[in-house]
């Protein structure tokens, strides 16, 4: 019987191959199984991959089309037998002896998905991440880790591999990835685990080591892809539509929003100029389709330097009195999103 399934991504990443593979081994155990994806690498990651697997117990290797992280997470949550699913990117790390102590946790708690902190690496630079809640090794109500908006809480913290998922998330259809969404896609997913999950728990991990700056990420990408977020979190929004509670949550995901919209005009220089206006146009175009009572409000509870840069895209929409962002998209050859 498989305990813990670990489903390992890879696209193209060579020189951390060897990492990563260490790593796992330094984890095995009998009752684990390492599924490795590769995602079509062109360089030489599947023949790493499949030398690899060779030395790590459990270790499959499975290799598709290229098709994005999200339809390689779906591929492996199909592949996999465990009990438990945790998830690492092939550029990233795990300490010796931390999967044991991840299954531990998920065996203690029951709970149907668990939140860890995790080690940010920037070249030689370390620096501990918490997960943001404050109260560890309980089982917890994840819709009351959604809020409060103005600060961080655990829906804020969307990365697949920081944590691990009961099966029975699985069964439920909740670890599903949006394959239509090429970034962005853990933030949905986040929203969906805190709404239709019944129990979450965090405890004091620090085995996932994270590596940031890595030139063959997609946070690093300054492609049309970047643009899913705004398609992303309008997702959200139509999901908040239908919930309940969505009116109470709601300032939270369009302050999730703002904060997405200001770290790209932040980095707008890797863009090139076209995508650059595209983002603009669509980010103001879902600002104008927002409750504006609601975005003012949200907006009146941000530091002024951000609320003022999303203030003035908002100018943009037809809903704030500029030209109408909708118009301006069809006028750029661009595509407004819509709800």
């Amino acid at each position: 019987m498989v305990k813990l399934s670990v489903i390992v991504t890879f696209y193209n990443v060579q020189q951390f191959v060897p990492d990563a593979l260490h790593s796992l081994r330094a984890n095995s155990r009998p009752d684990f199984e390492f599924l490795l994806m590769d995602d079509g690498s062109s360089d030489l990651t599947p023949r790493l991959l499949e030398e690899g697997a060779r030395t790590l117990p459990g270790a499959r290797v499975l290799r598709r089309d290229h098709g994005g992280v999200s339809a390689l997470r779906n591929a492996g949550i199909d592949a996999s037998k465990g009990d438990y699913l945790t998830f690492m990117d092939g550029d990233d790390w795990m300490a010796p002896g931390y999967l044991a102590q991840l299954t531990r946790a998920m065996e203690e708690l029951d709970v149907d998905f668990l939140r860890t902190d995790h080690v940010k690496c920037t070249g030689a630079e370390r620096e501990i991440v918490r997960a943001p809640h404050g109260r560890r090794g309980a089982v917890l109500d994840p819709r009351a880790c959604i809020l409060p908006a103005e600060r961080p809480s655990l829906v804020d913290y969307p990365n697949l591999p920081f944590g691990a998922y009961h099966r029975r998330a699985v069964d439920q259809g909740l670890m599903r990835m949006p394959e239509e969404l090429r970034t962005a896609e853990d933030r949905l997913w986040a929203w969906r685990m805190h709404l239709a999950a019944k129990s979450v728990g965090v405890v004091s991990l620090l085995g996932m080591h994270y590596r940031r700056d890595v030139t063959t990420s997609l946070t690093r990408i300054g492609d049309e892809r970047q643009l899913d977020f705004v398609r992303s979190c309008e997702l959200v929004f139509d999901m908040l539509a239908e919930d309940p509670d969505g009116d109470r949550f709601l300032p939270k995901a369009i302050r999730q929003f703002c904060a997405l919209i200001v770290f790209h005009l932040e980095q707008i220089d890797r863009f090139e100029p076209a995508i650059a206006r595209r983002l603009k146009t669509v980010a103001a175009a879902a600002l104008g389709r927002l409750p504006q009572d609601v975005l003012g409000g949200v907006l009146d509870s941000m530091d002024v330097e951000r609320s003022t840069k999303i203030r003035r895209l908002r100018w943009r929409s037809g809903g704030a009195g500029g030209r109408g962002a909708a118009a301006e998209a069809v006028a750029s050859g661009g595509t407004a999103v819509a709800r």
